[in-house]
């Protein structure tokens, strides 16, 4: 499988957070199903000094680049204006 480094950078309008923290449940049962598929490696949130969620960073893994591109288009992050920007590099995840 093709292994990626998705950056998502939150849009910062008075209302990303919220709006952030409205989508986060279905974007939590994104991945989950992604774990189940076997695409998922590891995820966390960037946050800003007041402890507040505004990205997210993403390690995962696809057989295609056809298949990154369906689960961009339908990531609900991206689909409900969470995140402004998406950042994707191929990378090699160090098995140690």
């Amino acid at each position: 499988m093709k292994q990626y480094l998705v950056t998502g950078y939150d849009y910062t309008d008075e209302g990303a957070l919220e709006r952030r923290m409205n989508v986060r449940p279905h974007h939590l049962d994104g991945v989950k199903e992604l774990k189940a598929n076997g695409n998922f490696i590891a995820a966390a949130a960037f946050l800003n000094d007041e402890g507040n969620m505004i990205g997210s960073v993403m390690m995962l893994q696809f057989e295609s680049e056809e298949q990154l591109d369906a689960w961009k288009k339908a990531e609900s992050y991206v689909t409900q204006n969470v995140w402004e920007s998406v950042d994707v590099k191929p990378i090699k995840v160090a098995v140690i």
